[in-house]
């Protein structure tokens, strides 16, 4: 079995090398922000960690330093990095990198439900309860709580602290109490019962245990990390099927002999032969043939475009009817393919740079409690108080302090709101997504798949008064059926809806990018464009000619429409008017951001006149057209640079850069899934009405996050001081903090009654 092959560094003539890490280890941003400074401090290194997907990238000096040195730097920093590997075992089974995590949640869940029932409900509390408490209790917080006690143990030897310090200290803390008041005091006993006081002096002669708060905590924090990683995973899960779309095999002409190969081993200047059906496996030149491309991915247009020779082609497009052979010009990395899929993962490096609120907050907050819980254990030392009471006094300060409602301020929160979310067709990724959905500025729009449906329909229709719409679209559809064109699809589509039985034509005649013939229930119906048609011999009568003139005048949708010509018995009978309909939302949607106080643009990479008209039927005034798509990222950061923060609202691979580029990434359920995994919300359906939509739900949970944990500190502000003075025994202590949880559970709760903007 042949051995995975690793990444090599990345050779760059102008003398720096560039090599990409696989991190683990990291638990939160400020993880990554400490392996990131490391990396900065060797000579002629500049890196850039990507908490989101667990990796450094990193530009370095071969004469000063080696990728070795990069390893162990990262090493040193209490953490793990390696090489990727390029080649899968494809005989190996797919691993959950996130099983470990699960498999601790579950089991600590499993073990601590129990304690905190025992503890909390007298009538459970049977003879020798505490020692089974005991008993499950301690796995949960040795075992299940061994990430956070590793992290702070990491962050001692950095000088530093985070959430994990607390949550540690706080378990500990509460676990180590407890082990002492049953192996040394009268808890141990048979009988026992929890005692109560409102002051910490019971515990002189009767010390308490606080196996629930030690064990219940460490499960509250593991589910907490658990959503955040599978929204990780979720979130960097695509980029690699993106850069495979394009197949693994592909047939070359060498020699003039047609041979499969791998995409892999394709040369620049190799003859590859692209059949109808297939994608594009590089890019190239057409040097022989003609076919209808369907390049959607890359200008964003619904419909295909008609290329031949010598026009290029790019990787990943889709032949739909001809037979092409395509001189190869980039292939590999230098593809546009590839280079799309790298500006995506720099664009995502930049955010996930940005630290979670509730790490800025604890960076600041956990140290302050650990100084204020060992100072009250040696003030009341000094002040001549006994051992046993001072250190409960000091317990009580942590465990009151324990980040029980910290930890469930975001995690809650989030849960709640994505749980709404999701009922409203809304896929929102986490913490990043919702504070940049409430500091947004501008809000850019795609227009194909965005405020248009992405999709050929039939939007209108002209006839002969001989005949009626059903005719012209039975009759259409007859003759295109089982044709996989975009507007075939669209007329059969059309016939459909209109309850119209399709029954296939015989003698089918298709001549590509003009049009169609077939005989339809002994008729000879012909459909295409009005060349086509005219030089079939048919010919429109006077009435239908004036019914065009006037639409060309009147009608900004007939600049958005296809028009496709029938026609039978020697004469054009009708028209029907094939174009990406424009979402009924759209404009109302647009107006409602408007009001929200966001600036709303249109980005696209279709041409100037629809852009346009688009535009001003929805109510947009300032337009980007007949953008390609690294130009849409450059667009976006041009925005953000004049001081702006910008949501990108798109459904296509061709927005991906861009939707990474924005502070907030919004696709469309309706697109690719590599526009959905670079985006930070993902609606569903309800095209600019669900984005909008989004950023409000998106807000109000913000919103949420920041009133809970306000409550959290406030709470803490209140109840630390009460606790130091001895004025609250630990048992209070704990219950306090599940009071403060209750409140952060009901607060967040509350977001499932939000309700969309057309219910309102």
């Amino acid at each position: 079995m042949k051995a995975p092959e690793l990444s090599q560094p990345t050779k760059n003539l102008l003398g720096p090398e560039f090599v990409e890490l696989e991190l683990k280890g990291m638990t939160c941003a400020t993880c990554a922000t400490r392996i990131e400074k490391k990396l900065n401090k060797l000579p002629g290194a500049v890196a850039t960690v990507n908490f989101a997907t667990e990796k450094a990238a990193i530009t370095f000096d071969p004469a000063q330093v080696s990728p070795s040195d990069l390893i162990a730097a990262v090493n040193a920093a209490g953490y793990s990095a390696k090489l990727p590997v390029l080649e899968a075992q494809e005989s190996q089974e797919k691993i959950d990198p996130d099983a470990p995590l699960k498999l601790r949640l579950l089991g600590s869940s499993v073990l601590s439900l129990p304690v905190l029932a025992m503890s909390m409900v007298p009538s459970l509390e049977f003879r020798n309860w505490q020692w089974l408490a005991f008993a499950l209790a301690a796995p949960v917080v040795l075992w299940g709580g061994w990430p956070f006690h590793r992290a702070a143990y990491i962050n001692l030897l950095h000088k530093s602290s985070s959430m994990d310090t607390l949550i540690s200290l706080g378990s500990l803390s509460a676990f180590l109490w407890s082990s002492y008041a049953l192996f040394f005091s009268s808890a141990g006993n048979p009988g026992f019962t929890m005692a109560f006081s409102f002051s910490a002096a019971i515990n002189v002669r009767h010390p308490d245990i606080y196996l629930e708060t030690a064990s219940v905590v460490i499960s509250v924090i593991l589910l907490g990390r658990y959503l955040e990683a599978r929204g990780k995973r979720r979130s960097t899960g695509a980029l690699s099927e993106l850069a495979s779309g394009i197949g693994k095999f592909a047939y070359v002409l060498r020699d003039n002999i047609e041979t499969q190969m791998p995409v892999e081993s394709i040369v620049v200047g190799d003859r590859v032969v692209v059949k109808a059906g297939d994608r594009v496996p590089v890019d190239g030149v057409i040097v022989e043939g003609s076919a209808s491309m369907e390049l959607s991915f890359i200008t964003g247009e619904a419909l295909p475009r008609r290329l031949s020779t010598p026009d290029e082609v790019i990787g990943g497009t889709l032949n739909l009817d001809g037979h092409l052979v395509i001189q190869a010009t980039k292939v590999g990395s230098d593809t546009a393919m590839s280079q799309l899929v790298r500006l995506v993962e720099q664009a995502q490096a930049k955010k996930a740079a940005v630290q979670h609120l509730v790490d800025r907050i604890s960076s600041v907050f956990v140290p302050v409690v650990v100084v204020l819980s060992v100072g009250t254990l040696f003030v009341h030392l000094f002040l001549g108080y006994s051992a046993g009471y001072s250190f409960a006094t000091a317990v009580a300060v942590l465990i009151i302090a324990c980040p029980c409602a910290l930890g469930l301020a975001t995690p809650m929160a989030i849960l709640v709101g994505t749980g709404r979310a999701a009922q409203l067709g809304i896929l929102i990724r986490g913490p990043e997504a919702l504070e940049a959905a409430g500091a947004l500025d501008v809000v850019v729009l795609d227009k194909t798949g965005t405020i248009t449906t992405g999709e050929m329909t039939v939007i209108g229709f002209l006839s002969d008064e001989s005949v009626d719409y059903k005719d012209i679209l039975s009759r259409a559809a007859s003759a295109e059926y089982g044709s996989l064109h975009p507007i075939a699809k669209a007329i059969e589509n059309a016939a459909l809806l209109n309850g119209i039985v399709v029954k296939a034509g015989s003698d089918f005649e298709s001549i590509s990018g003009h049009g169609a013939t077939a005989l339809v229930e002994g008729i000879n119906v012909t459909i295409g464009r009005l060349e086509f048609l005219r030089s079939r011999n048919l010919q429109m009568s006077s009435n239908l000619k004036i019914k065009l003139e006037d639409l060309a005048k009147s009608s900004a949708e007939h600049q958005l429409s296809t028009l496709v010509f029938v026609g039978w018995d020697s004469t054009i009978k009708g028209v029907l008017m094939i174009g990406d309909e424009i979402r009924r939302d759209a404009k109302k949607s647009v107006a409602a951001m408007k009001r929200m106080g966001l600036e709303v643009r249109l980005l696209t990479g279709d041409s100037q006149v629809p852009a346009h008209v688009v535009a001003q039927m929805v109510g947009i005034e300032q337009v980007y057209a007949s953008v390609s798509p690294t130009e849409k990222q450059a667009v976006v950061k041009e925005i953000q640079q004049s001081g702006n923060k910008v949501a990108m609202v798109g459904d296509g691979i061709n927005d991906a850069a861009a939707l990474a580029q924005a502070d907030l990434g919004i696709s469309m359920g309706s697109g690719t899934q590599v526009a959905m995994e670079a985006s930070d919300l993902t609606v569903l359906d309800g095209g600019v009405q669900g984005a909008f939509d989004a950023i409000r739900l998106a807000r109000k949970t913000l919103l949420t996050i920041k009133g809970n944990l306000f409550w959290a500190f406030a709470y803490n502000i209140v109840a630390i001081p009460i606790a130091a003075i001895g004025l609250v025994n630990p048992v209070i202590a704990g219950t306090a903090m599940a009071f403060s949880s209750v409140f952060v559970v009901t607060n967040s709760v509350r977001l499932f009654a939000f309700r969309p903007s057309h219910l309102e």
